[in-house]
């Protein structure tokens, strides 16, 4: 068996060789390989300097996620940096890819660092809820200054090699075969007799005091209800004020309270749920796949672009479609205009634009859809007119092409029926604005063939979204379990509640808005349009809880119109309007409500708890494999907050028993129409078990 740590020698320079496929994670084996390398280097008389570097496509990317939740095994990370920086003999980091978490701090651990020019240097630890434990908080301060690090540190986004070298955290790029420049260097820093360069010997300054205060203000909306970014601040923090020892000492406080967090605990079940997403159960690893060169998209309205947008973003050709010249002509403005605003924002080169406006072909023809691998329906919500759409491509599409509906609740199944080809139809619900959102949910029909779905599922990442799959009902898991949350808010506001009220608690609960202003934004409208089709099926209560048909017939429909929910000024800043407040009290009268006072608590229960249970329900009817599709789905398309890990996850921290009991005790105030307990969760409370440990 090949060693995952080799030790060799080029004349006077000793090579550790790390060979740990896919990333060189820091596992155990590569710890004490790298140790037992240094230690080799400084016995041998005649080695005078040492390279770290890496096998395969990158340096070390950080820790093993295999060892994640396990006890750590000797030699644990921060002797190996330190035992590293006090070798007697040069050592030097040689690094492409990306050097990520650990792999920088054992770069940092070295004298010098050399650099491919694709490499990238990164401390992510915060996106899992903790922070570099191995020095990071205390060397790259030093190292670069507190700011510099600050920004890196907090943010947890890697940095190319360019900029790591102009903040002073590479000392040269490599030109050519990153091995024959290590060694190069490694000759000249011999050569020269270059002093050893140990960072926790350096000072991190401030010419500013009260810089981390302001900081963590900076900060403080982009990374509210988050533990881990205030406390990164806080380690920096003293990485300027302590010695290096006793800034270790803190920096290893501060890790151990954060990695036993419930946050913490929180961000790594999505950090491993986002991965395991991607297998389907039941799906074998090796399902073949269609190939998608070329992409229609019927609709160049804001879904129709946006999802345009993504295709051509990743390359794939898209042909795009509208009934009337106008919708085409508008539709492609919008996404020249979106394009050029990231060019103005230097997020994007002119030439990168062009090129993607020029892989999107307009249309008015369905004919020239006649060789496109997979066509995305993007029209109005409407049974009736999808059903034609789908007949339309049907007799165009060549065979082999997939169907996908951008529907968001409408039966998949229902509109297969209109094509002699089911088992080549399913629903990818992109959610808006689709150039932004990372959710895919698509939606596996039941006579999808498993061949379209698994390309579905790589198309999504192709793509660079998170796809899930889900199966067919009204809503799929989002809607659905929206659905419960919009109908008890209502309730609430029928009861005593108020829109002002109900938003602060969810956006107090880690979402980026309430129900009220997110609908005001998006456009009530819309809301109303869903309604108005869903009508039919309604139970009598949601019926005559016409709160958003009367604000909607009073021509306000949210931020465009300048009212809604809420009255807006010509900034779109948000005020309670009186008027709103009069016609819910009026409404409760009319429906025979007594209004009360309806506590923030209540307010979290019957919103959160109401999905929560529906999740359960999805999950017994297997329109979702796991727990965690549902989390995913909701953390990427509605915002829940990531460090409460997701509706079901967040189920189990507060204890299936505790919502249990209280599903039961809105049965009786509310009714069982709307609170009857999900089989699966009252069987798991009974047992004491969550929905990740049945």
């Amino acid at each position: 068996m090949q060693e995952i740590v080799t030790f060799s020698k080029e004349g006077n320079i000793g090579l550790i060789v790390v060979n740990n496929p896919p990333v060189n994670a820091l596992s155990q084996a590569v710890r004490q390989g790298i140790k037992t390398g240094v230690e080799k280097g400084i016995a041998d008389k005649d080695i005078l300097a040492m390279i770290i570097i890496c096998e395969g496509r990158t340096f070390i990317a950080g820790a093993d996620i295999r060892e994640f939740g396990k006890p750590m095994i000797e030699p644990f990370l921060p002797a190996i940096v330190q035992y590293i920086e006090d070798s007697p003999k040069p050592m030097i980091a040689a690094i492409h890819g990306t050097a990520l978490g650990g792999g920088l701090e054992i770069a940092l651990g070295c004298h010098f660092r050399i650099a491919a020019p694709t490499a990238k240097v990164g401390l992510p630890e915060v996106k899992l809820g903790i922070l570099p434990g191995a020095g990071g908080t205390q060397r790259l301060p030093r190292l670069v200054g507190p700011q510099a690090a600050l920004d890196m540190i907090v943010s947890g986004n890697p940095i190319a090699a360019q900029k790591a070298q102009t903040i002073g955290i590479i000392d040269e790029i490599a030109d050519g075969d990153l091995k024959a420049a290590a060694l190069t260097f490694a000759k000249k820093v011999i050569s020269e007799k270059r002093p050893i360069k140990k960072i926790s010997s350096l000072a991190a300054k401030v010419d500013n005091p009260a810089m981390f205060e302001e900081y963590a203000k900076s900060i403080a909306r982009k990374q509210r209800g988050f533990l881990a970014p205030f406390q990164c601040i806080k380690a920096v923090q003293a990485a300027v004020e302590l010695p290096f020892a006793e800034g270790m000492k803190r920096e290893r406080e501060i890790f151990v309270e954060l990695q036993a967090s419930p946050q913490s605990k929180a961000q790594r079940h999505v950090f491993f749920a986002e991965r395991e997403v991607a297998r389907i159960p039941g799906l074998p690893a090796d399902q073949q796949t269609r190939e998608i060169k070329s992409v229609g998209v019927l609709g160049a309205g804001t879904m129709g672009g946006g999802i345009a947008m993504c295709f051509v973003n990743a390359g794939i050709p898209v042909v795009l479609l509208e009934v009337k010249q106008e919708f085409l002509d508008k539709g492609l403005g919008i996404i020249r205009k979106n394009y050029a605003n990231t060019v103005a924002k230097g997020s994007l080169q002119q030439d990168v634009m062009d090129k993607r406006m020029s892989l999107i072909k307009p249309t008015l023809s369905y004919d020239d859809l006649k060789n496109v691998d997979l066509v995305i329906e993007a029209v109005f919500e409407d049974m009736a007119v999808k059903k034609e759409v789908f007949a339309k491509l049907d007799a165009v599409c060549k065979p082999g092409t997939i169907f996908a509906s951008n529907t968001s609740y409408l039966n998949i199944d229902d509109i297969a029926a209109m094509t002699k080809r089911p088992e080549d139809v399913m629903g990818m619900h992109f959610f808006s604005p689709a150039n932004v959102m990372r959710l895919l949910e698509n939606v596996r029909g039941a006579k999808t063939s498993p061949e379209v779905y698994a390309t579905a599922m790589k198309v999504g990442k192709k793509i660079n979204k998170v796809p899930v799959l889900v199966g067919v009902c009204d809503g799929f898991v989002g809607n659905r379990m929206l659905a419960k949350r919009s109908c008890e808010c209502g309730f609430m506001l029928e009861e005593g509640a108020l829109p002002q009220q109900i938003d602060k608690v969810i956006y107090n609960f880690g979402f980026p808005m309430g129900p009220y202003a997110m609908s005001d934004m998006a456009g009530l409208d819309i809301g109303w349009r869903n309604r108005k089709a869903k009508f039919d099926k309604l139970s009598p209560r949601e019926k005559a809880n016409n709160i958003l048909d009367k604000i909607c017939e009073l021509g306000r429909y949210g931020q465009k119109t300048g009212a809604g929910f809420y009255k807006y000024d010509d900034k779109r800043n948000a005020t309670p309007d009186p008027v709103i407040e009069e016609l819910i009290i009026k409404h409760s009268r009319e429906v025979g409500k007594t209004r009360r006072v309806i506590t923030d608590q209540e307010i979290i229960e019957r919103a959160i708890y109401s999905m929560i249970n529906e999740g359960a329900k999805i999950l017994e009817e297997g329109i979702a494999a796991r727990p965690l599709d549902i989390d995913i789905v909701w953390i990427y398309g509605y915002g829940f907050p990531v460090y409460l890990g997701g509706p079901m996850f967040y189920a189990d921290q507060v204890g299936l028993k505790k919502i249990y009991e209280a599903i039961l005790k809105y049965k009786d105030i509310v009714g069982a129409q709307y609170w009857e307990p999900s089989p699966l969760l009252a069987k798991l409370a009974k047992a004491g078990k969550g929905f990740y440990s049945k």
